[in-house]
């Protein structure tokens, strides 16, 4: 089965001119696994509207006060649990002309004496343990996150004043939060072993998504190009933000993960606000 024709989303409710803007770049987009992230993130935004969804995919689209001067297009949706539904929200995105994904989520640690709640952890890969990448790519490929959004996130967690409980680093993304993470099941020893040589190898926190996000922007924005060229703005840059909710406990109380998360968000933004002026500036 292959498309014919303009293509048109059946998860989300968008149009190619919805995702436009950016002078050619296409609007920034959030990625955050709930709809009521999404909206929260959104309360961020200027002359916000929503595209509604009736899968809790809705779309808000809206503007940021961009560093110089220049207001920078944004959107923000969920990308709901998992990479079986990051495939599905994300390659619609995509189809429709999304080149910016910032996944902003939330893990626990697999580094509890060090990157405990309420700390960030930003996204340099992950490790592929999941199903759904493998349909695209051999599990020998990597899922690594775009070097200019990494670079972004950690600007932006100085500025935002983080710095200190903020760390760049690999990430684990899994099927499963029950057996995998948390034991369940009768292969609960197997389960642990494994969790046990990712942090040994200092894989510092663990989630759902971010290895399939990555992969998709290879798959669908991979380009040719010199070290020392300009971008080319036919690429895919995909990152990941996720906020610490667990670390010797399985999830932290309610106020601390709200912390978390909301620090999260704080340089989520940030990041954007500086990849953009980057990006107008053609200085990546």
């Amino acid at each position: 089965m292959t498309w014919e024709g303009p293509f048109k989303p059946h998860h989300i409710d968008a149009a190619a001119a919805d995702l436009a803007g950016n002078n050619g770049l296409g609007r920034y987009v959030f990625l955050p696994g709930s709809d009521g992230r999404a909206k929260a993130i959104a309360g961020f935004f200027k002359n916000t509207r929503v595209l509604p969804s009736d899968r809790g995919h809705n779309i808000y689209l809206g503007t940021l006060d961009g560093l110089n001067g220049r207001p920078v297009e944004v959107a923000s949706v969920s990308s709901g649990m998992g990479c079986p539904s990051v495939d599905i929200i994300a390659t619609e995105l995509m189809k429709l002309g999304a080149r910016r994904l910032l996944r902003v989520g939330t893990a626990g640690s697999l580094q509890p004496k060090s990157v405990r709640v309420p700390s960030i952890v930003i996204a340099t890969g992950a490790v592929r343990d999941e199903g759904t990448s493998r349909h695209y790519l051999p599990v020998e490929f990597p899922a690594v996150a775009s070097h200019a959004m990494v670079e972004a996130l950690e600007a932006a967690a100085v500025t935002v004043g983080v710095a200190g409980h903020t760390f760049s680093g690999i990430v684990h993304s899994k099927d499963s939060l029950f057996a995998r993470e948390f034991g369940e099941g009768p292969n609960h020893e197997d389960n642990h072993t494994y969790m046990q040589k990712l942090a040994v190898a200092g894989v510092l926190a663990s989630e759902m998504e971010a290895s399939h996000l990555f992969t998709l922007a290879q798959v669908h924005g991979h380009e040719l190009r010199p070290v020392g060229s300009r971008k080319d703005d036919g690429g895919i840059l995909a990152g990941c933000v996720l906020a610490i909710i667990g670390d010797d406990r399985p999830f932290a109380p309610p106020d601390d993960a709200k912390a978390a998360i909301d620090q999260t968000i704080a340089v989520a933004l940030e990041g954007i606000r500086i990849l953009a002026m980057k990006e107008s500036e053609r200085t990546i």
